[in-house]
């Protein structure tokens, strides 16, 4: 938009519509044009703190993709057992199985409407089901080359992480296909591991680690934050305890990692966001305010 200086009748002032005839130039505009102007009216204001707390989704799960890799490679070593293995898993499974209906007193499972008996009907057709499959998920990749499932298995644990839910709400994300590219990539990697066992206990492990472990995370979330920034951080160091094992660097980059993610990246998101300059006025696209719903029944 430009001012353009003309000369006038002064008993003619210009008029902001567009079907009518004036004797002015169609790119002028008075001096009321910048009245309006407004800045940053959508613009939200972060605390860093808080910014950092729901960064913890994002630790949560970056952690949780660190464990299962280390773990299969422990199965793969033969350092862990796939006995041990699912001793603890079940273990931990029936301990955050009573954490989840402790943490709201069961307001939740009344409201579902879910029993304990459907639970343990779904556990067990699901332990069921893997176990006797595990052979085909043994030898279903015996044709594709190691280092073929190797990046498989690299893209779709970077597509679980990408398409996550990490509570935005953006086009981009996807429960659903998030678990299933988990899931994929645990059966490649299940089908390298020694024996059907192994395969077996690898993916019940990652049914676990990416489906029932996040579920309890966000329950920690909503209901008891300091509980939730507290099993964040053992998990983490869990995680990088068990990297520290297999390759001291890689513990030492994974940890650089967490805390750019944790402390650096809401830093720079709140400096950047000192810095935004949006600008709203009369040259915005009209927006219709009025109801029209029942132009649509």
């Amino acid at each position: 938009m430009v001012c353009a200086q003309v000369e006038t009748s002064p008993r003619r002032c210009w008029q902001k519509v567009l079907y009518e005839r004036q004797p002015f130039p169609d790119n002028y505009v008075d001096q009321r044009f910048l009245e309006e102007l407004r800045k940053n009216i959508h613009a939200r204001q972060y605390q860093y703190w808080a910014v950092v707390f729901e960064s913890g989704a994002v630790v949560q799960q970056l952690c949780s993709v660190c464990v299962f890799v280390v773990t299969w490679w422990y199965m793969d070593a033969g350092v862990l057992s796939p006995q041990g293995l699912f001793g603890a898993a079940l273990a931990s499974s029936l301990l955050g199985y009573v954490l989840f209906d402790a943490i709201d007193a069961g307001v939740g499972r009344r409201e579902s409407g879910r029993t304990r008996w459907a639970d343990l009907k779904s556990t067990l057709v699901f332990i069921a089901f893997t176990y006797g499959f595990s052979p085909v998920l043994k030898t279903l990749t015996e044709s594709i080359s190691t280092d073929t499932i190797y990046a498989m298995s690299v893209f779709m644990l970077l597509g679980h992480l990408i398409f996550f839910d990490y509570g935005a709400n953006a086009a981009i994300v996807s429960s659903t296909l998030s678990l299933n590219m988990a899931i994929f990539a645990s059966v490649c990697l299940a089908s390298r591991l020694p024996r059907s066992l192994h395969a077996f206990v690898m993916v019940t492990f990652a049914m676990q680690i990416f489906a029932l472990w996040p579920m309890l995370q966000k329950k920690l979330k909503a209901r008891t934050p300091r509980c939730y920034v507290a099993v964040t951080m053992l998990f983490a160091l869990a995680a990088l305890a068990g990297l520290a094992s297999v390759s001291s660097v890689g513990a030492v980059l994974f940890a650089s990692l967490l805390l750019s993610i944790s402390c650096l990246c809401p830093y720079c998101l709140i400096r950047l966001q000192q810095l935004k300059d949006n600008i709203h006025g009369p040259w915005d696209e009209a927006e219709i305010k009025e109801d029209l719903s029942r132009f649509l029944t």
